[in-house]
């Protein structure tokens, strides 16, 4: 078998065969060619557990780490065992991370990788569903399936947990197109938990990109088998499956932190002298053995683990090469685009990092599409009552002021309200601030800026108006989102009123905070069946979710392809657009030619009324070129989000619209 790794620093390289019984043969790799270490290793098979020993300079200052001490894991290792158990023995330093090297062995102490045999279980036929017909739903594995009723004990939390048909069942019914798993490539917790005794849930912590991470295997060491079967199961039901790969730093934290792997063979080749992450390190996407790395592991995902696509975290960081500006054409993100593989995936870039610098939502090249954060924030903003209608206008209707200047569609816009970062949709509405003491950090983790409403009361309450006014905020919010030009994604558990206790940070707890409860309560089941009915609706309305942008041009129905509306039943005019006072908007979508590839035939016509004020407003329908009849469809007003209302009404009608509602109807023509 050959072995190879790569480290331009290194004077000398050892592969380390280690026995069952932890016993250790050293190999030197002989070989070394264009900077890669290698060579071949006759006797070694499947289920080999082995790891690295690097030779070479130790100077902190300037970057250089190497410590034979530290046993290795090997980057391109397609499975990791263990976790580190010492930290002490981890670290390469001895007392201070810029004095003389820790001479403690760490073999016992810290992972290893381990020899695996190509190939298992068939992952399916890709559903491949075109990106104007997907719906994204966030979701952790473990999370998911630890408390759900119907998968066997031994299954819950795991790959196949999700592959259970219970689960299956859930996905598909709710109307989810792809699923999109939170981190699932090995992870480790970073130092600073190690110390405090606790765990990175997550898993934005990576230890190896190409291996699966064994913490959600149901047997120990099945985790690739599992993985695929899950995949496999996924594609049968005709559920995508994205993986969330966080190429941007690793687990072993700043400088003061573990040598694990990247910082014990090349620190130079493989990470900056800045923290752009917030997370200690940050890998340099500039870098040639990071682009490889980076590149091998997606195709890795894709061509033998079957998945259907990425979201890559903190994806400013993959553009920004040596630390420097953010360039839409730097070398990683061109790699990825230009791979004949990777690009047939859908890609979807987090378009920030932890500095001002990186915040480029819709500066991303065509082949990505993006979290839209000024969507979130323009969504949030409206429903919590604050006045104005200009931008939410530009983000209903797909972004395309972000998304069309380089040849983008609405699709490119990754709508969300909530995500695994921040407030659930339940505690959106019930918390005007987090409660994040359990995370162990003093309340000082996770943002402030959380754009929240609490309806009158912090946290769980009694009060039933209170409680009225939380579910009818929440339905707009959905509605909103489902019904918005461009892609929407879920949070998994906002449809069962999902609650973290405020916390918007729950990364380090594995715990009730952070699972899905699956108890039948009957607010639950209330919102998931509201869920579901948007859903359907946007799943059969074509011109529900245009694959074009709108350009106002006559369509065959004799109206233009947009119409924004005035209460007063009529075009809004620039002076309304500029009113800061705003809190109602009509959205006249014509369905008589939606451009979408092949085409579709004429669908129905469609008016959304969006009214965020505390009281209710007289909305006129508008005229009789818009159609004869407007049959009342959705009413987020209702608990069931039914009409309340259900009688089509004439043009030119004025309606009542509640305080705080959407409402939608179809035009009858």
């Amino acid at each position: 078998m050959r072995f190879a790794v790569a480290s331009s620093i290194a004077e000398a390289v050892e592969v380390c065969l280690l026995s069952a019984n932890g016993q250790e043969q050293r190999v030197p790799l002989t070989e070394r060619t264009f900077g890669v270490w290698h060579g071949l290793l006759s006797g070694v098979g499947p289920g080999q557990r082995y790891g690295y020993r690097v030779y070479g300079p130790w100077n902190p200052w300037r970057g250089q780490w190497c410590n034979p001490a530290k046993l290795l894991v090997d980057p391109y290792a397609r499975r990791i065992e263990g976790t580190v158990t010492n930290l002490r023995a981890a670290l390469g330093y001895r007392d201070e991370p810029t004095g003389p090297r820790c001479d403690v062995d760490s073999l016992g102490s810290v992972p290893v990788s381990v020899v695996t045999t190509p190939g298992g279980p068939d992952t399916g036929t890709r559903p491949e569903v075109p990106w104007e017909q997907t719906v994204l739903y966030e979701l952790h594995v473990r999370g998911f399936t630890r408390t759900h009723p119907d998968v066997p004990s031994e299954h819950r939390g795991t790959y196949l947990g999700l592959a259970h048909p219970a689960v299956l069942d859930y996905l598909t019914q709710l109307g989810v197109t792809t699923v999109e798993l939170l981190p699932v490539a090995a992870f480790c917790p970073e130092p600073s938990l190690l110390r405090a005794g606790r765990t990175n849930y997550w898993g934005y912590a990576p230890l190896a990109l190409l291996a699966v991470h064994p913490g959600y295997a149901a047997v120990p060491g099945d985790e690739i088998a599992e993985f695929r079967t899950m995949v496999s199961a996924m594609h049968s039901a005709g559920l995508e499956v994205i993986v969330d790969v966080v190429a941007n730093h690793t687990c072993e934290g700043g400088v003061d932190g573990a040598t694990l792997c990247y910082r014990g063979l090349d620190a130079p080749a493989y990470y900056l002298g800045r923290d752009l992450t917030g997370c200690g390190n940050t890998l340099d996407t500039g870098s040639l053995t990071v682009v490889r790395l980076v590149t091998d592991a997606l195709r890795y995902w894709a061509s033998e683990l079957g998945v259907d696509g990425f979201r890559l975290d903190l994806a400013s960081v993959l553009g920004r090469p040596r630390g420097g500006p953010f360039d839409p054409a730097a070398s990683l993100l061109t790699a990825i685009a230009a791979d004949p593989l990777l690009c047939s995936r859908k890609l979807i870039a987090e378009p920030w990092d932890a500095t001002a610098d990186g915040y480029r939502v819709g500066g991303f090249p065509p082949d990505f599409s993006e979290w839209n954060g000024r969507y979130r924030d323009v969504v949030r903003d409206f429903w919590r009552g604050v006045p104005g209608v200009s931008e939410l206008a530009s983000r209903l209707a797909g972004s395309s002021d972000l998304y069309a200047a380089n040849g983008r569609r609405p699709w490119a816009s990754i709508n969300f309200i909530t995500a695994h970062d921040g407030f659930t949709l339940r505690d959106l509405v019930s918390y005007n601030r987090k409660h994040n003491d359990a995370n162990g950090e003093g309340g000082t983790d996770g943002t402030d800026d959380n754009r929240s409403w609490n309806c009158g009361a912090e946290g769980d309450t009694d009060d039933p108006a209170v409680r009225s006014l939380r579910g009818r905020q929440a339905r707009n919010l959905l509605a909103t989102l489902v019904l918005s030009m461009g892609t929407p994604m879920l949070l998994a558990g906002d449809e069962r009123w999902r609650t973290q206790g405020g916390n918007n940070n729950p990364y380090s707890l594995d715990n009730a905070t952070s699972w899905l409860d699956w108890s039948a309560e009957p607010d639950a089941e209330m919102f998931s069946e509201f869920t579901h009915r948007l859903l359907a609706l946007r799943n059969t309305a074509p011109a529900l979710r245009q694959p074009e942008f709108f350009e106002g041009r006559t369509t065959p129905g004799a109206t233009p392809d947009l119409v924004w509306l005035h209460p007063e039943g009529r075009p809004m005019h620039l002076g309304d657009w500029r009113d800061g006072s705003q809190q109602t908007l009509g959205m006249w979508i014509d369905g008589t030619d939606v451009r979408s590839h092949p085409p579709v035939a004429a669908t129905d016509s469609w008016l959304l009324v969006l009214h965020a004020a505390a009281n209710p407003i007289m909305f006129t329908l508008p005229g009789p070129e818009y159609g004869h009849r407007f049959e009342p469809v959705l009413d987020t007003d209702s608990p069931d989000g039914l009409p309340v209302h259900p009688r089509s009404r004439r043009p030119d009608t004025r309606v009542t619209v509640p305080a705080r509602t959407v409402l939608v109807f179809r035009a009858i023509r």
